[in-house]
């Protein structure tokens, strides 16, 4: 590639943040222009960028680490495809392997049949779990926009909740 074809391809890295590499020789022209891919937060489009990954082995990278796996080496992502880890080294310079501590946090629960201590784990309020159980004497909570409503509850509060509570 001369100097030409690599300024506009520099240009280009830099207006196109989906660019999909065409060679190992364009991967080592966007690390020259910064691009990284953090492989414990890539999406299927950021592992889809590279040459020779299909979509198959993009969408095993990503259902892997959103179930909790971490990729600390370019070995570990070759025994998650089932290649050789020689074959992807090649793509290690645009890799980032940054380990991310897991998140101790409770499981989402049953509003419906959650128990003020199990209120409280989640720390929820004392006066806001009574009022929850209180109010399911007058039926189950179906969704987010019923509970809202019943409880009378701000935007601010339900959006803490989202995370926390689930109805069945």
């Amino acid at each position: 590639m001369n100097f030409l074809q690599k300024r506009k391809l520099q240009q280009q890295l830099r207006q196109d943040p989906y660019y999909r590499f065409q060679s190992l020789e364009e991967v080592a022209i966007g690390v020259t222009v910064g691009i990284s891919i953090d492989v414990n937060r890539a999406t299927i489009d950021d592992w889809l960028r590279l040459p020779g990954l299909s979509i198959h082995q993009a969408r095993s990278l990503v259902a892997l680490t959103e179930q909790g796996v971490q990729f600390l080496t370019i070995e570990d992502v070759a025994a998650a495809l089932g290649l050789s880890a020689q074959r992807l080294q090649p793509l290690v310079p645009i890799l980032n392997f940054s380990y991310y501590t897991p998140a101790l946090t409770p499981q989402p629960i049953n509003i419906n049949t959650a128990t003020p201590q199990a209120l409280a784990e989640l720390a929820i309020a004392p006066e806001l779990a009574q009022r929850l159980i209180a109010e399911r004497q007058n039926g189950i909570y179906c969704d987010f926009a019923d509970l809202q409503r019943r409880l009378n509850l701000s935007s601010t509060i339900v959006m803490d909740l989202l995370p926390w509570l689930r109805f069945s």
